[in-house]
């Protein structure tokens, strides 16, 4: 049973008891069971969408679809950022210019995720990573690989520019060089 159909079927038993709560003295609640606290459960689905503008970075995913990362360098100060940020922190007001992100890098550390949100449920568990890159940037963002007990800190990376199914957006993650 997948972790997406564990939550539902949880949900489902909460929903139940809830309902029974309800009945017998008029309020959703439910009983916690490490702690023993009744807890009001809310019984409204949070359907959450939404929208960011990403006008002043759009360069950014532009170049996703032309196989490249791109990061902002301050005009300024020098200072790489990435993700790309359009004002630098340490020289306000200051211009900054679009610089490709190396592709190769060193794993510095790692986690692997298996309590997942629920909006990522349907994947399997999935490691998520902090490289250095050549030009002293670190990156954090999944790591491609199907067996984290290879992963080691120093190894070599390379970031890569991906399609991420199901949903079918691209990105960027870390893949080891083998």
């Amino acid at each position: 049973m997948s972790q997406r159909e564990q939550a539902d079927a949880f949900l489902k038993q909460v929903e139940e008891f809830s309902e029974t709560m309800k009945r017998s003295v008029g309020i959703p609640a439910v009983i916690d069971p490490r702690t023993g606290a009744t807890m009001w459960y809310d019984q409204r689905e949070l359907k959450l969408r939404y929208f960011i503008s990403i006008e002043r970075v759009k360069r950014f995913f532009e170049a996703l679809s032309e196989g490249k990362v791109l990061a902002t360098r301050c005009k300024a100060t020098g200072r790489i950022m990435f993700p790309p940020q359009v004002d630098c922190p340490e020289a306000p007001g200051s211009e900054v210019e679009w610089v490709e992100m190396p592709t190769e890098g060193e794993l510095i550390t790692w986690t692997v995720i298996n309590i997942k949100p629920y909006s990522f449920s349907h994947y399997d568990d999935y490691v998520v990573g902090i490289a250095r890159m050549a030009n002293g940037v670190n990156v954090l963002s999944w790591v491609r690989c199907r067996d984290p007990s290879k992963l080691k800190p120093g190894m070599k990376v390379k970031l890569v520019v991906v399609r991420r199914e199901p949903e079918g957006y691209l990105t960027y993650e870390l893949e080891p060089v083998e």
